[in-house]
């Protein structure tokens, strides 16, 4: 049974949360008035440092340890999720891997990996947390522009794994009408996050701005998708990449 809450009414469940732009995304959430639970597959530390500064700042979070590549974890991370905070208002699948090589380099270990991780990982995150969803409910994914834009050799596989997250959200979209649940793929671009450490420099060259983005500016669009005005928007790929794909 779920607990009831006391700080909040709403609650959200991010699949990769514990760094970067699921971090990210956690916090805002929170400060959105959410109560967040998020799985982190190895990173203990950053979990339970976020845990503990949100609960610090007066918020409501949980940590769930779950390997997306796993697909029992996944089915038990939403459970676990609806126990602690009830029934969910918001999902977001943020849980990815990139592996980067040319196709004489792609081992098939990575190959499967990227594949169970950023496409079957999160049909499987979505899937396993429809029971839990509210109707009117929120989904988002997290994508990359690269679907759009590779840029750079080496990232083939990466980019097919995105590309089939925006195409998977377009058929979700007819699937989850029915509940008023929306689902929308957001298409960051490079970000300040420890994936992209050594190549800031090199990833803000690329940029019309000439920078990449902060973490808080991604969780500012899903923050915005959460909101009763973005309830007629689904099915859509949001491309957030400072113009790095122009």
């Amino acid at each position: 049974m779920a607990r009831k809450r006391t700080g909040t009414s709403k609650s959200a469940l991010v699949f990769g949360g514990s760094r970067g732009i699921g971090a990210a995304i956690v916090s805002r959430l929170v400060a959105d008035g959410y109560a967040v639970a998020f799985t982190y597959a190895a990173s203990t530390d950053s979990a339970h440092r976020l845990v503990e500064e949100i609960d610090a700042g007066g918020g409501e979070a949980v940590a769930i340890r779950a390997d997306s590549a796993d697909p029992a974890a996944i089915r038990t991370a939403a459970i676990k999720a609806h126990e602690h905070l009830g029934t969910l208002d918001v999902v977001v699948v943020n849980a990815g891997i990139m592996r980067l090589g040319t196709i004489e380099a792609t081992s098939l270990d990575d190959l499967d990996l990227m594949i169970d991780v950023n496409v079957r990982g999160v049909f499987l995150a979505i899937q396993a947390s429809l029971p839990h969803i509210a109707d009117g409910g929120r989904v988002m994914t997290i994508g990359s522009c690269v679907a759009i834009r590779t840029g750079f050799p080496g990232s083939s596989v990466y980019q097919f794994t995105k590309a089939a997250v925006a195409a998977m959200v377009k058929g979700l979209a007819l699937d989850l009408a029915p509940r008023r649940i929306t689902i929308n793929n957001l298409q960051p671009g490079p970000t300040d996050t420890d994936i992209n450490a050594g190549a800031l420099e090199a990833l803000s060259d690329k940029s019309p701005l000439k920078r990449v983005a902060d973490p808080a500016e991604i969780a500012g669009l899903i923050s915005y998708l959460a909101r009763d005005e973005a309830r007629y928007m689904t099915g859509t790929s949001l491309t957030i990449d400072g113009g790095f794909t122009l």
